[in-house]
């Protein structure tokens, strides 16, 4: 469809026809190398959150009731690797994953031949881009009813200065009509093969952006502009790694609560096995897993003589399980041990027990569990602490075991992920335990998370899809103290096993 480019392709006809696509299709752009990560492998297959970020960004427009075909340009010699991602997640949409090009200018003529001829809506995606949200999706999709051409921005927050070759300032933009672009970007498949077909005749042609080839090329045709958001960020330097990876982090805190019946379709019948379950969340996650169907088994070293650290106890009482309902579905692990005191101070013994109980029982635990969450793809749940991210005075190893379970946590999702078995771990802020009681003393009620609170949470991860993500739980505004249990009191002299 050839027509003058002056006032573009969609805005020439004085009552242009509607536009009525015929599809919508959805092109995730991976052509990267991860080259500015320092990485021996495309950035789009570094794993975040459990997955590939590839992925992630794939779940999107699957998820997407506007988005009806997805088209996968990969890097060159990765297209395997990325069609057994899309074969394993079961992406239906995916309708080809094929090789791009030397250039993202390039990689979209491969697309444009890839979708097809016909009246198409086609939204080009950075695949590194993988907490975009279905809202922008949305709204990119219903501007194309109006608009020939769609960008996706945010305002800028910071003054951007125009310089000349020798590092001066020549020009300072006012800032509220600058924006930063991200994507993706929405097109009338008519509009962007005019534009390309256009820049292939001129020898000077360059865009680092497909809505930057139809403002040059096409100049009357109106680009919409709808907002993006600070969260679509795209991974390319070392740092948004750790940024995608919290960003992630963050969306699953704030996951909407399951329904009381998806809690009994999920959970009748389970079997789930905890250890430390007889105080603090252990317990109220015990007791609130029973009041929706499971079967659930405590185990502690007070109840139970059960001893985290030890491989024959550990076996035992999975072993009780599985003989009792011949399965296991989750193994949740909320034993631990707080000991304060300056690290050149502490005696082995204390160090020992701090060491084993809080990071050998996770792995022993781990170790053991495997064969039956592998049989029902099943779910290994640790708890973390708010002193993972930062090691704290005077309870030095505390902090160290804490941060060595997100370790373990984010290593096993990948290695068990072919297994069908996931990995998660909580991390609440500072709830009213005995464990903390013992090491802090009496706390106003007000500044602690009630352990109910954080084992409903630990509930909501148990029957979600998630794996290798850190989960924060923090107090709700207005949520009510967290209350002291009645019954629930440390024995004097006894280590407390967090729950």
């Amino acid at each position: 469809m050839t027509q003058d480019h002056t006032t573009g392709p969609d805005a020439a006809p004085e009552n242009p026809a509607p536009w009525r696509p015929s599809r919508t299709v959805a092109v995730v752009l991976a052509g990267g190398t991860g080259t500015r990560l320092g990485l021996g492998i495309p950035k789009q297959l570094l794993k975040i959150a459990g997955k590939p970020i590839i992925e992630h960004t794939l779940a999107v427009f699957e998820a997407a009731p506007e988005i009806d075909e997805i088209i996968v340009l990969m890097a060159t010699g990765h297209v395997d690797e990325a069609q057994q991602i899309v074969d394993k997640a079961g992406f239906r949409k995916v309708s080809k994953v094929i090789a791009g090009g030397d250039t993202r200018n390039a990689t979209t003529r491969i697309a444009l031949d890839a979708v097809g001829e016909g009246d198409v809506n086609i939204l080009f995606h950075d695949a590194v881009r993988p907490l975009l949200s279905g809202r922008i999706v949305r709204e990119c999709v219903n501007a194309l009813w109006t608009y020939a051409a769609v960008d996706v921005a945010i305002p800028s927050a910071d003054t951007i200065i125009q310089v000349d070759a020798d590092d001066c300032i020549t020009d300072i933009p006012v800032r509220s009509t600058l924006r930063r672009g991200q994507t993706p970007q929405a097109f009338r498949s008519g509009t962007i093969r005019e534009a390309y077909r256009i820049a292939e005749s001129d020898p000077d042609f360059a865009a680092t952006d497909d809505c930057g080839v139809v403002l040059r090329y096409l100049p009357g045709t109106p680009i919409k502009v709808i907002d993006g958001s600070d969260e679509n960020i795209k991974v390319t330097h070392p740092v948004d790694v750790h940024l995608a990876d919290k960003l992630f982090q963050l969306a699953a805190a704030q996951a909407p609560r399951p329904t009381d019946r998806a809690y009994t379709e999920e959970l009748t019948g389970r079997t789930i096995v905890v250890f430390g379950g007889s105080y603090g969340i252990g317990h109220e996650l015990t007791e609130l897993a029973r009041r929706y169907g499971a079967q659930v088994f405590p185990f502690s070293r007070s109840t139970t003589g059960t001893h985290v650290e030890r491989a024959a106890d550990v076996e035992a009482a999975l072993k009780t399980a599985f003989e009792a309902t011949g399965r296991i579905d989750h193994v949740v692990v909320t034993a631990g041990i707080l000991e304060k005191g300056e690290l050149a101070e502490m005696d082995q013994e204390t160090m020992d027990r701090v060491l084993h109980v809080n990071f050998v029982g996770p792995v022993t635990i781990a170790r053991q569990s495997l064969p039956y969450l592998r049989q029902t793809k099943g779910q290994l749940l640790l708890y973390t602490s708010s002193s993972y991210t930062r090691g704290r005075a005077r309870y030095a190893l505390y902090s160290a075991t804490k941060a060595a379970l997100v370790n373990l946590t984010q290593a096993l999702s990948d290695e068990w992920a072919e297994l069908g078995v996931r990995v998660n771990c909580i991390n609440p802020e500072r709830t009213a335990t005995p464990m903390r009681t013992k090491a802090f003393g009496e706390e106003p009620e007000h500044t602690l998370l009630a352990a109910e609170t954080v084992a409903q949470s630990s509930l909501d991860v148990l029957i979600s899809e998630l794996t290798g993500q850190v989960i924060d739980v923090r107090r709700a505004p207005g949520e009510q103290p967290a209350a002291t249990v009645p019954g629930q009191g440390a024995k004097p002299g006894a280590p407390v096993t967090a729950g």
